[in-house]
């Protein structure tokens, strides 16, 4: 009974591997025209003309911006959300009172089930003025000599974009590093404090004993940025280029396909195209998760042998 019992569940687990394969199936075959079409010139192409301004050219697609414009607003999010969302995750596992720990948990895991439309919205009419006329000034005023923040200040920017991502993905790291840090033994804290050890000392103690695990969940957070759609599609800007500058609009993989799959039935090739983007956001996604997983693993690695 029980090895029929490990059977079953052994066939349930296999079920993951299907569905990816049947995703990957169904993505290429979608997209067999534009592979068969432009090659590998298509991840370092820089145009995207699905309808070009004379009839004897052919359309011509790129996704060198869309994977600048994705790269660059999921690690800048990354860069603003992990010290928040750590920071949040210590405090309740370790520094606040239980009944504020219920409080504050409760309003986290509510950030995390807000839509990604909410956010858009809100990014839209409260954070764009907001950015446009008080921070972004004072930001190029103050980092004006960087390439980075020179051009004409927008307010749908890639800049922009990042910060939403960086608030949408602070639930989501906070929330595991906070489960993290409570999983680790009492025993450790108390052998730290029983030498004399401070708070911040001991807090220390378990960021460096939960490591492991808090890679996972900044990994997890990089993943949900990557692939979020609605929010970012709402506040980037939507313009095809290669920018310069954080002020400038941008597309990324999920926005453009958002924006134009409805609109993609002719030429064949368009549509094609944008099923090819998402092969491209499919295999980016499965690189952070096992790039993500072999992090993790070495860092078991390092804790089980010191």
């Amino acid at each position: 009974m029980d090895k029929l019992f490990n059977g079953f569940l052994a066939l349930i687990a296999c079920n993951v591997f299907v569905i990816l394969f049947l995703m990957l199936y169904k993505i290429l075959e979608g997209a067999r025209l534009s592979l068969q079409t432009y090659g590998f010139s298509f991840f370092w192409g820089a145009s995207w003309e699905p309808f070009p301004p004379t009839p004897d050219m052919q359309p011509s697609f790129g996704v060198l911006p869309l994977i600048q414009g994705t790269l660059v607003t999921s690690a800048m999010a990354l860069l603003l959300a992990t010290p928040i969302s750590l920071g949040i995750g210590l405090t309740l596992s370790e520094f606040s009172p239980k009944r504020l720990n219920f409080l504050v948990s409760f309003l986290v895991e509510l950030l995390a089930a807000i839509p990604s439309v909410i956010y858009g919205l809100w990014g839209i009419f409260i954070l764009i003025p907001f950015l446009q006329n008080h921070i972004y000034p004072a930001l190029q005023a103050t980092f004006g000599f960087i390439p980075l923040f020179q051009e004409s200040i927008r307010g749908p920017c890639v800049l922009t974009g990042s910060i939403v991502l960086a608030v949408m993905i602070i639930p989501t790291i906070s929330a595991i590093s906070r489960d993290v840090f409570a999983a680790v033994p009492d025993s450790q804290r108390e052998a730290i404090i029983a030498l004399g050890a401070t708070r911040w000392e001991t807090a220390r103690m378990v960021m460096s004993y939960a490591r492991s695990g808090v890679i996972g969940a900044i990994i997890l957070g990089l993943g949900r940025a990557v692939g979020e759609t609605m929010a970012i599609t709402m506040v980037i800007g939507n313009s095809f280029n290669l920018f310069n500058s954080l002020f400038d609009p941008s597309y990324t993989l999920a926005s453009i396909i958002a924006n134009e799959f409805t609109e993609a039935s002719s030429p064949p090739v368009y549509i094609s195209a944008l099923i090819e983007v998402g092969l491209v956001l499919f295999v980016l996604n499965l690189a952070i998760n096992a790039f993500a997983i072999v992090i993790v693993w070495q860092t078991m690695k390092r804790v089980k042998g010191s």
